[in-house]
């Protein structure tokens, strides 16, 4: 569609005269507060503000072994004592001890692990070692140039450098033979030294410490394959001698000190109370405008955050936007280029950032926004972690981030050096960001949600267990079966794993109680730490032939499938070519009013149940039937008749995906432009999952048969995924959702949650154990949106749930959420599958 002249981008109205001096007079933070707080135009959107006064800082004295040059070097820097938490720190890693410090980012958590790996280095005279893990390449290279000047101020000859793969061959020598401070990631480490140790000989033989940053992010498949990898890693120091201290970081965590022991482990101390200043912080939770009360139809989010731009935008300051998806990364940076003057910027001063661009283009981004070219950002959550890119004034969070620790991570980008800041966090009409505008207590109270890492999963476990047999030779204890080593002695698994390896895969040769490696692959190369397939899918030019993007396999086909728009900061390519087996979609530069949109269908089949709980009819209140079309309330005191009510249960299952068509979706009116068809082949694996079912006779009461009432059970289990970031740390899309009134193998309503990751990585099991508050929490959404019959923001539209899904999906939701909890038995006991059941009636 093409702009009318002299229409304004923001607000599709002609700008007013003078338009570029609206953004003058606010030059300060509290500037733009008062503004929000007090134009009515703007105070009506805001649900809920919340205040957190300026905070002093807590110091205390270096401890006494802290040689006087580490003094006089913090002392030049402005650091004469360093904080409270960061003094705990120093002390407790001084003392041998690992260590998590667990506080909100720029609390000095570089601090903390710097300066007793130099006090080591400086006390045994270069001799120590330390190895540092940062989750991203351009985390590790930020924090390379700081450790860089530090050695150099020191004077000493320590090399400090990064290795990853567009380190030089050189370099990487020099690392090896006389690296002190080697910086990698988990993909380097796994892929690349553990594999060649013997090359790292000397690094392992004096390895003191071992440093992982951003501990928070190592959850999920790769937190997983990330455990192991450290297993791993202790073992081979051990091998070589050593026996490293592990100092961790992370933001604040719900329960850090599990978090950590799964991770490495073994039990750390941890340190979360934070010593560090803060300057005034304001955040508003913004909640776009109804605009059919009925239908439950709010304004768009993304749209609101364009309109929002006027306010937070301006030459004087620098505002960064979060956004969830890379579409709305490129969405709303071309809208506010387009908008530029009116902000009282140039285009050159607001850019995109996000995974998939190329390294040189994002150095270059984080450059200007340090040195304050850049004044406005618009980024996915690649600028989240630690990235040192300056003290930004406002943040813009457009739809929840998926977990508190997200949410504070990207609030931390703002007011660093104790200036003001203000965060506003935009709600979606997703039923999550309804919730937390209804309890902003979830967003700034203690962490509710759990973290799930499973080290043990098999499959990863099998996968990372032959690339240690690989690196050294495995040997069984005689007397207790388990393994006598140190980092794999208590896993109950292994051995099997090691013996399937030898008589199965014949990867290995058992002989009398060690396992040796016999084939000729390198197995590290052909194992992802990400649980996918490890080949990225490269974008290039088709004139040029250059590549200007890439993205991981399983997010392609629905991204660079042929006719797909591709973005990179606001430039609009198109895919002519997908070459699916080659890992290469070839696009070209084009003209484009529309965006796409893929869409997929999912089939799951359950492979094995492994525990269960269920509820009896006679436990728990009676649901009367419908009549008329009305549903009435459970009554609590009305007994029930025996028999089953519910079951929930946890086991494995098998899910095929396939990418159907997608959808082409015009610019700032989200039209619906025309649709194609995908072809591509399907993804499969093999996963954990959550199951809920309900009897016949339940359902039966909840009104769940007749008509198109079944439409709610879908709604029902969409609504729960779409919450259960509340209580896991995890995003919707983590969690797939298949949805029957009458499952082909439970042969009645079942809801089936699984952890769309091969393998799976303990979300079903976190499920399991706390399904009925996120069924309360999913009723608290229902019985809160204001819509009549049903919308995105509960159950889904009316089109979808039909006239009765919201009625219908309240009354199952207040029934999971009745009576007793479900008791618990050992699947074992009974057949898996259960008997078939009466048919019901229509």
């Amino acid at each position: 569609m093409v702009e009318k002249r002299n229409q304004d981008p923001i607000t599709r109205k002609a700008p007013k005269r003078g338009g570029e001096r609206a953004v003058r007079g606010r030059e300060t933070v509290q500037d733009l507060v008062d503004l929000l707080r007090g134009d009515p135009r703007w105070a009506v959107r805001f649900d809920h503000w919340h205040t957190l006064a300026p905070r002093a800082a807590q110091h205390a004295p270096f401890p006494a072994r802290i040689d006087a040059r580490i003094r006089e070097l913090y002392a030049a820097r402005g650091i004469v004592e360093p904080y409270a938490h960061q003094a705990r720190f120093i002390e407790a890693a001084l003392a041998r001890e690992d260590v998590l410090v667990a506080t909100p980012t720029a609390s000095g958590k570089t601090l903390c692990y710097t300066v007793p790996i130099l006090q080591s280095l400086l006390e045994t005279q270069g001799a120590a070692r330390a190895l540092f893990l940062f989750p991203t390449k351009a985390l590790s290279q930020d924090q390379s140039s700081t450790l860089t000047s530090i050695v150099e101020e020191l004077g000493q000859d320590w090399h400090a450098f990064t290795y990853d793969g567009d380190t030089p061959p050189s370099v990487r020598r020099t690392l090896r033979d006389r690296g002190h401070l080697v910086l990698t990631n988990p993909w380097m480490l796994h892929a690349g030294i553990l594999p060649n140790h013997a090359k790292w000989s000397e690094l392992f033989r004096d390895l003191r410490y071992i440093v992982i940053d951003e501990v928070h992010t190592l959850s999920g498949v790769f937190g997983s394959n990330v455990a192991n990898v450290l297993r791993r890693l202790v073992r081979i120091a051990r091998h070589y001698g050593s026996d490293p201290r592990f100092l961790l970081c992370s933001a604040t965590l719900r329960d850090g000190a599990e978090h950590a022991r799964r991770l490495i482990g073994r039990d750390v101390t941890v340190i979360e109370e934070d010593g560090s200043p803060s300057g005034a912080r304001t955040f508003g939770v913004y909640n776009p405008p109804m605009l059919n009360p009925v239908a439950g139809l709010r304004a768009n989010a993304l749209e609101e955050a364009r309109e929002l731009a006027r306010a937070v935008c301006g030459p004087s300051h620098q505002t960064i936007f979060f956004c969830r998806r890379r579409t709305h990364v490129e969405v709303l940076t071309r809208y506010l280029k387009e908008a530029a003057s009116n902000l009282g910027l140039s285009p050159d001063e607001i850019r995109g950032y996000r995974g998939g661009y190329l390294p040189l283009l994002r150095r270059e981004i984080e450059t200007g926004l340090r040195e304050g070219r850049v004044k406005v950002v618009v980024s996915t959550n690649a600028l989240e972690l630690g990235i040192d890119i300056g003290a930004l004034d406002v943040a813009v969070l457009v739809g929840y981030p998926g977990s508190q620790a997200s949410f504070w991570q990207r609030a931390g980008r703002v007011g660093r050096r104790a200036k003001p800041s203000l965060v506003v966090q935009v709600a979606t009409s997703d039923p999550i960001d309804q919730y937390l505008a209804r309890h902003p207590e979830s967003l700034f109270g203690t962490p509710k949600e759990r973290l799930g890492l499973d080290p043990n999963n098999l499959v990863i476990l099998c996968e990372q267990v032959k690339c240690a047999a690989f690196e050294l030779p495995f040997r069984e204890n005689v007397a207790t079966k388990l393994l006598d080593d140190p980092a794999y002695g208590d896993v109950e698994h292994a051995p099997h794993v090691l013996d399937y390896l030898a008589e199965e895969s014949r990867f290995l040769h058992k002989r009398d109680s060690t396992w040796w490696w016999m084939a000729d692959a390198y197995p590290a190369a052909d194992v992802t730490l990400g649980g996918t397939d490890p080949d990225n899918v490269l974008i290039l030019d088709v004139e040029t032939k250059k590549a200007i993007a890439e993205i991981d396999r399983a997010g392609s086909i629905q991204a660079v499938h042929e006719g797909a728009i591709y973005q990179v900061e606001g430039e609009i390519w198109k895919v002519e070519r997908f070459d699916y087996e080659n890992r290469r979609a070839y696009v070209r530069a084009v003209e484009s009013d529309y965006f796409t949109e893929a869409e997929v269908d999912v089939a799951v089949r359950v492979l094995r149940l492994e525990e269960r709980a269920r509820r009896t009819r006679g436990s728990a209140p009676v649901a009367r039937p419908f009549t008329n079309a009305t549903p009435t309330r459970p009554s609590a005191t009305e007994p029930r008749p025996d028999g089953e009510d519910l079951s929930v249960w946890r086991g494995e299952v098998h899910v095929t995906t396939l990418a159907t068509q997608y959808k082409k979706v015009r610019f700032y009116t989200r039209e619906n432009v025309g649709a194609e068809d995908i072809h591509l082949p399907p993804e499969e694996l093999d996963t954990e999952a959550f199951v809920l079912t309900i009897s016949d006779a339940t359902a039966l009461d909840l009104g769940l048969v007749g008509g198109d009432r079944g439409a709610a059970w879908r709604g029902v289990g969409t609504l729960i995924r779409r919450v259960a970031p509340i209580f896991l740390r995890c995003q919707p899309s983590d969690l797939g959702l298949s949805a029957h009134v009458r499952s082909p193998h439970f042969r009645r309503p079942t809801l089936i949650l699984y952890d769309a990751v091969q393998g799976g990585v303990g979300l079903a099991e976190i499920l399991f154990g706390c399904w009925r508050a996120l069924a309360a929490a999913a009723l608290d959404v229902v019985a809160h949106c204001p819509c009549a019959g049903g919308c995105p923001g509960c159950v889904g539209p009316v089109e979808e749930v039909g006239p009765l899904g919201k009625e219908t999906a309240r009354h199952v939701l207040e029934h999971l959420t009745a009576g007793p909890d479900p008791l618990e038995f050992d699947v074992a006991d009974e057949e898996s599958t259960p008997a078939p059941a009466a048919e019901l009636p229509v």
